[in-house]
C-alpha cells in the first residue's frame, strides 16, 4: 500500500487504478461492472452494514473515477448513497444543562426557539433556530454547543447544506472548487470527478494521432511520492508514455516576471494563480473582480509556451488541486491545457500499468528556478513578485503584500482593502491551508511539505527568475 493520508484516500485510489487498468486493456466497457466486486469480494462488509451496500456506494465511485455527471458543471460531486452516516448537525442542549434560574439563553434568542421542560432542561426548538450561537455563547455551564458536518465545517464558503433526505447538497453558486470537503468528507461521500479516461486515450492516441504529449507537473510534487526519489517519478511519467515532462514552475516564473511589472503598472493587484481563490473573489467579492491580474496561472502560462512552440501538442497538468480541473473550462485556460490529474490520479495510473518508480533510474527535472518552485507554498508568490520588480529594476514602487493562509485568511484581506482599512497593493490568495502543499488531491498533507517544497527550490540551477525564462527561451 502506497502511502496515504486515510483510508478514504485509499478507497479512491483503488477505483481509480481498476478503471485505468481495464481502459488500458480496453476492456473497461465489458467489465466495469465487475469493479465493486473485485475490490469488495466475500460477504463480509468492512466499511458499511453489508457488502450490497458497499458495492453499491462503489458503483457510483466508479462513475466518478469515469468523468461523472456530465450534466453537473461542478468537478465536485456528491455521493448521496453514501452520505447517510453524519448526524443532522445544528445547537444541540446536552446533558450539562443544570436547569438554572438565569435562563440567558432564552433572554438571548431573538426567535423564540428556546424552551424549558418541567425539570426546567432547556430545549431547541430546531424548526424556528437560526443556529446563529448566540445561545450557546452565554450558557454559563457551556451546555448548548453546536454541531456541523464534516463537509460543512471544511466548506468556508457556505455552499454545502442538506437536502430532503438529509444528504449533502453543493450549491454551485458558492462552490469554488477548492475540494476541502472532498479531503475532509469521513466517508468519502463527496470526491471529485476524474479525467483518467482522458488522460489513457490521449497517451494511447498520440502515435496514430502525430503528436506528443507533455506532462506539467506542479512544485508541490516534490512534497508528495516520499517513498521514492522525484527523479524516479519523472522517469514513471515518461514510462506512463509522456514524451515531455516540464515543471509549472517555469510558467510561475513567466508569471512572476509580468505580474511583477502589471503591479507596478495598476498599483494594485489580486493574484490570479490559485483558481480557487479566483472563484470565491468572483462570486463574493465582485468588487474587487477588476483588479484580478490578467496575468494567467502558472498551469497555463507554461501550457501556452508548449503550444506556442509545438501547436500540436496535448498538455495535460499534474498537481494537487482540484480547482484546476475547472480552471481548464475556462475560456482564456481552454485553448492550452488538454486535461488535469491530481496526485492520487497519478499514483492510480502508475499502479495500474504496474509501473514501480522506485526501481527506475532518476530522470532529471530543471527547468525553473528557485522562485517559481516555492508557489507551491503560502507566500511564495509574495517572494517571487518582490524578486521580479528587484530583478526589472523597478524600484519606484513599494510592494506591501499580505500572503492569505486559506478562505477565511483571504476573506479577511479582501473586506479589509474594500474598507479602506488595508494598505496592502498585493494579495496573494491560497485556497488550501499552507498553499498548493495542502491542495485536496495531495497524496499527503503536513508541516513538512513546505519544507521539502523550500528544500526542492534550493535545488533549481537557476537561482533568478530572469534567468530561468531566458533559459526556456534559448531551448526554443
Amino acid at each position: 500500500m502506497r502511502k496515504f493520508d486515510t483510508k478514504v484516500q485509499h478507497l479512491k485510489y483503488k477505483v481509480l487504478r481498476e478503471v485505468a487498468s481495464l481502459a488500458w486493456q480496453d476492456k473497461l466497457l465489458q467489465s466495469v461492472m465487475d469493479i465493486p466486486m473485485k475490490i469488495v469480494p466475500g460477504n463480509t462488509p468492512t466499511m458499511r452494514c453489508c457488502v450490497y451496500k458497499e458495492r453499491a456506494i462503489l458503483g457510483e465511485r466508479v462513475k466518478l473515477a469515469m468523468g461523472g455527471n456530465k450534466d453537473n458543471p461542478n468537478v465536485i460531486e456528491v455521493i448521496p448513497i453514501a452520505c447517510d452516516e453524519c448526524p443532522v448537525g445544528g445547537y444541540e442542549v446536552t446533558n450539562a444543562c443544570r436547569g438554572c434560574l438565569a435562563h440567558r439563553c432564552e433572554d438571548v434568542c431573538r426567535f423564540g426557539a428556546l424552551s424549558f421542560d418541567e425539570d426546567h432542561v432547556a430545549h431547541i426548538d430546531k424548526s424556528k433556530c437560526k443556529e446563529c450561537g448566540a445561545c450557546a455563547k452565554v450558557c454559563p455551564y457551556t451546555a448548548i454547543v453546536g454541531r456541523k458536518r464534516p463537509c460543512q465545517n471544511a466548506c468556508k464558503v457556505k455552499a454545502i447544506s442538506m437536502d430532503e433526505n438529509l444528504a449533502a447538497k453543493i450549491d454551485n453558486n458558492k462552490c469554488i472548487s477548492c475540494g476541502a470537503c472532498v479531503y475532509q468528507c469521513p466517508f468519502g461521500a463527496i470526491t471529485d470527478k476524474s479525467f483518467i479516461l482522458d488522460v489513457i486515450s490521449l497517451i494511447k492516441q498520440k502515435q496514430s494521432g502525430g503528436f506528443k504529449a507533455y506532462a506539467v507537473v506542479a512544485p508541490s510534487i516534490s512534497s508528495q511520492f516520499t517513498y521514492a526519489k522525484l527523479g524516479q517519478v519523472i522517469s514513471g511519467l515518461k514510462e506512463l508514455g509522456f514524451d515531455t515532462v516540464m515543471e509549472a514552475a517555469l510558467g510561475a516564473d513567466m508569471v512572476a516576471e509580468q505580474e511583477s511589472k502589471e503591479l507596478s503598472e495598476k498599483k494594485f493587484l489580486v493574484s490570479s494563480c490559485c483558481p480557487a481563490f479566483v472563484s470565491f473573489v468572483e462570486k463574493n467579492q465582485p468588487d474587487m473582480k477588476e483588479s484580478i491580474s490578467g496575468t494567467l496561472s502558472p498551469m497555463a502560462m507554461i501550457a501556452k509556451y508548449i503550444k506556442e512552440g509545438d501547436p500540436s501538442a496535448k498538455v495535460v497538468f499534474i498537481g494537487p488541486c482540484t480547482a484546476k480541473k475547472a480552471e481548464i473550462k475556462k475560456e482564456t485556460v481552454k485553448p492550452y491545457v488538454d486535461a488535469v490529474l491530481t496526485f492520487e490520479e497519478l499514483q492510480a495510473l502508475f499502479d495500474s500499468k504496474e509501473i514501480d518508480i522506485t526501481t527506475l533510474p532518476e530522470s532529471e527535472l530543471n527547468n525553473a528556478s528557485y522562485f517559481g518552485r516555492i508557489f507551491a507554498r503560502c507566500g511564495g508568490l509574495a517572494d517571487a513578485v518582490k524578486e521580479g520588480l528587484a530583478e526589472q529594476g523597478i524600484t519606484d514602487f513599494e510592494l506591501k503584500p499580505v500572503s492569505c493562509d486559506g478562505i477565511e485568511a483571504c476573506k479577511i484581506a479582501l473586506l479589509k482593502k474594500s474598507r479602506n482599512m488595508s494598505d496592502a497593493n498585493f494579495i496573494e490568495g491560497m485556497a488550501c491551508l499552507g498553499g498548493c502543499v495542502g491542495g485536496a488531491g495531495c497524496l499527503t498533507h503536513g508541516e513538512r511539505n513546505k519544507l521539502d517544497v523550500d528544500k526542492y527550490g534550493m535545488q533549481a540551477y537557476e537561482k533568478k527568475i530572469s534567468d530561468a525564462v531566458k533559459a526556456a527561451k534559448r531551448t526554443d
